[in-house]
């Protein structure tokens, strides 16, 4: 949490610099000290310290305080185990799923409430009023992207998933006000999805960036129609292919679709789902009465 608000200063108006040099100077005394005292010892007005805690992405002073004193009095002990050479299949099992299950806690502990409310929010009229939703990631991110178009089509909302430069640059071009680009990377450093993000913007669309704070990507999605949606973790992709922050960009669109579904509503998402799955059963493969070969269970799952 303090890295990322770290990350952010230089995004900030001069006034809320000052109150997040107060908050980095002495994280615990700002989780308790009463509003006025936090502005006169930032030499700012109160309203400036309750727009600080928005501007990074919380709902206001009293949320803000809550997820700070839980990072800076409990929190989630985080350790990165690193993979090493002479390590054990048994040790690697144990330190990947260490990682996995310490970056989700740290994640859920220092998520902002009120960005993923604005990104929920512009994606649910995006879905209702028929417009675009574009994924677009690289690598890794691209396959991440493919699985969001995956989720959200089953919503019955437009969407798509874009992995190629060229053909992101172009569909990027095509976006109008009420899209949404939902731009994906671990780095946050790719040229062709700061393009992207740069076309998008200039189009009118949301542009909502899943990326690590303190990124080039996220400096670069600070204004009334862009959403960051912080990732961070403490990966080494020199040494082996990049996992956690897969993991926590599933997660993150996991999020985002149940957000999307309650705002569609049952009414409509129930029948439409219900009727998907009756189809895809008739395409499973059914063994005779009593095989215990494929098709023998009565689970109705895909």
């Amino acid at each position: 949490m303090l890295d990322r608000i770290r990350a952010c200063i230089p995004a900030l108006p001069p006034a809320e610099q000052r109150v997040a040099r107060l908050l980095l100077a002495d994280p615990r005394s700002f989780a308790t000290l009463p509003v006025g005292k936090l502005a006169e010892r930032a030499q700012v007005s109160k309203p400036t310290v309750v727009r600080f805690c928005r501007s990074i992405g919380y709902d206001g002073l009293a949320d803000f305080k809550l997820k700070l004193a839980g990072s800076v009095n409990q929190g989630v002990p985080f350790v990165h185990r690193a993979v090493d050479e002479d390590d054990k299949a048994g040790d690697i099992a144990v330190k990947v799923v260490d990682n996995a299950v310490a970056a989700l806690l740290r994640y859920r502990n220092a998520a902002a409430g009120q960005a993923i409310e604005r990104a929920i929010t512009a994606l649910a009229r995006a879905g209702r009023d028929g417009r675009r939703i574009e994924f677009y990631g690289v690598g890794n991110s691209g396959i991440v992207a493919q699985d969001a178009q995956h989720r959200f089509f089953r919503l019955g909302v437009r969407s798509a998933a874009v992995s190629d430069g060229h053909v992101q640059v172009m569909s990027a071009t095509l976006l109008e006000p009420g899209d949404c680009a939902v731009i994906i990377s671990s780095s946050g450093r790719s040229k062709d999805l700061m393009d992207v993000a740069d076309i998008a913007r200039r189009k009118g669309a949301t542009v909502i960036a899943v990326t690590a704070s303190g990124s080039a990507l996220a400096l670069a999605v600070q204004g009334p129609q862009q959403v960051l949606l912080a990732a961070d973790h403490p990966e080494d992709a020199d040494r082996y292919s990049p996992m956690v922050s897969r993991l926590l960009h599933l997660v993150i669109i996991d999020i985002l679709t149940t957000g999307v579904a309650l705002r569609l509503g049952s009414t409509a998402l129930q029948p439409m789902l219900a009727e998907m799955k009756k189809n895809l059963r008739l395409r499973r493969y059914v063994a005779a009465a009593g095989s215990g070969g494929p098709g023998g269970s009565s689970s109705s799952t895909p």
